[in-house]
């Protein structure tokens, strides 16, 4: 139904002044009606998907994981449904604001890393886990492959309780398997420290060249 704009002595009349007849009275509902309209569609108008967008934002977690040379580790939880971003970066180490020149000559004790930003209602931190595992193999120590070096060692760092609970108990499983049972995983697990973005070059560094892997198994 369209409702009419409504008169000038229904609008005094919801300022305070005082209907004095039924036509009134009548006006006066009309112009509650016209607001209640007005402020509906002010409702419906309003940016919901920006809304939901920053409601999904405030829910997502994060997942920190070393597994060798950064490039293919990014690439293998890239394709992960649920994760809505990754940085590649260093982390573990003491020496502030490095680059990767710094990183690759062992002396600031960091890691090469990938963070994860991730949707916990699309993917679950088990199966963020279950990547890692598989994009690398675990009992190489302080190296993978032919990447030799501390800053391409094994580590998962947890940023909370229940991330550390969930990554003990995942190598616990792992070591048990008949694949591990005579190779000791050397992964370590660790608190999330300072995390340094690389430089710009190395992000999605594989994707930017057509590859989708290049990572040692």
């Amino acid at each position: 139904m369209e409702l009419s704009r409504p008169s000038k002595a229904a609008a005094a009349q919801l300022r305070g002044c005082r209907a004095d007849s039924d036509d009134d009275r009548i006006a006066v509902d009309r112009e509650r009606s016209w607001f209640l309209f007005c402020k509906l569609r002010f409702l419906a108008n309003c940016d919901c998907t920006r809304l939901a967008k920053s409601a999904r934002k405030n829910k997502m977690e994060k997942a920190t994981f070393a597994a060798g040379c950064f490039w293919g580790v990014e690439a293998a939880f890239r394709q992960v449904k649920g994760v809505l971003a990754t940085t590649v970066g260093y982390s573990g180490g003491t020496f502030k604001n490095p680059t990767y020149e710094d990183v690759c000559s062992g002396k600031t004790a960091h890691a090469e890393v990938v963070q994860v930003e991730y949707d916990p209602l699309q993917v679950s931190y088990k199966d963020l886990l279950d990547v890692f595992w598989n994009c690398h193999d675990p009992t190489q120590l302080n190296r993978q492959g032919q990447d030799v070096g501390t800053q391409y060692r094994s580590v998962i760092f947890f940023h909370t309780p229940e991330q550390e609970a969930a990554a003990i108990a995942s190598k616990e499983e792992l070591q048990a398997t008949a694949k591990y049972r005579n190779r000791e995983i050397v992964t370590a697990i660790t608190p999330a420290s300072q995390f340094y973005r690389a430089e710009e070059y190395h992000q999605q560094y594989l994707e930017k060249r057509g590859q989708s892997s290049c990572h040692f198994r």
